[in-house]
């Protein structure tokens, strides 16, 4: 069984581990998600995670709350890092060794960003969750996914989401949407598709990173495209 991606960053959104509630964490999706990462992990595929905070606290809910943008958006990368902290206990309940590190200095809780030690730590088996996003306000978590998997030299991007692709228009808005099982960075940008922030997504057309949009919530998906089976939505340079 041969693998066609050997070193992945999946990114999830902090929503994704709502599962039916309205806030915080549902403890069958983490279950779900942790599960997922291990079935790859022992195929002997090296796991990076990048997991957003929305289910918590998000940074640009700031404007309208009276709390200043800059504070907002740190109090939006602690929030990563509950969730985070959450995703390591599960995966560990389950027998995945994993280390947690944050990009804003909490040394109780979580290893300070080296990225020396965190590709060691994907070299020796361990799943690694990058946590408190960038480290740097006015950017997002899809941001920091696209930092640190070239920072790794990732082979690819897996951005788990709720549709199982990339449409012309929102599949849960429009039932004549179309969806692309391949797509090049330079038609995402000139059909202006909402794959990442444009931040994010420049960075990975800039280095070559493929990005491949799935949906996260189908059990067997991760495993499929690790194996190389066409799943989601490729994007490619």
């Amino acid at each position: 069984m041969s693998l066609h991606y050997k070193r992945v960053l999946l990114k999830l959104s902090g929503e994704a581990l709502m599962g039916g509630k309205s806030y915080g964490i549902e403890p069958g999706m983490l279950r779900h998600y942790a599960e997922q990462i291990k079935d790859i992990q022992e195929l002997g595929v090296e796991v990076a995670i990048v997991i957003g905070g929305g289910n918590i606290y998000r940074g640009l809910q700031a404007q309208d709350s009276g709390i200043e943008r800059v504070q907002g958006d740190y109090m939006g990368m602690l929030a990563t890092v509950i969730n985070g902290m959450a995703l390591q206990s599960m995966m560990e309940s389950i027998g995945v060794y994993t280390r947690l590190i944050s990009a804003i200095e909490m040394k109780q809780i979580a290893e300070p960003y080296i990225r020396r030690r965190a590709i060691r730590h994907l070299e020796k088996g361990r799943v690694v969750i990058f946590s408190a996003g960038t480290g740097s306000p006015y950017f997002t978590t899809d941001s920091a996914a696209a930092l640190r998997a070239n920072e790794i030299s990732a082979d690819v991007i897996l951005k788990g989401t709720r549709v199982d692709g990339i449409y012309t228009a929102d599949p849960l808005k429009d039932p004549d949407a179309q969806r692309f099982d391949r797509i090049s960075f330079s038609k995402v940008i000139s059909l202006g598709l909402g794959v990442m922030d444009m931040t994010a997504f420049t960075l990975c057309k800039e280095n070559n990173l493929p990005i491949v949009v799935f949906d996260v919530n189908a059990r067997e998906n991760l495993r499929r495209i690790v194996l190389g089976e066409p799943v989601g939505t490729l994007v490619y340079p």
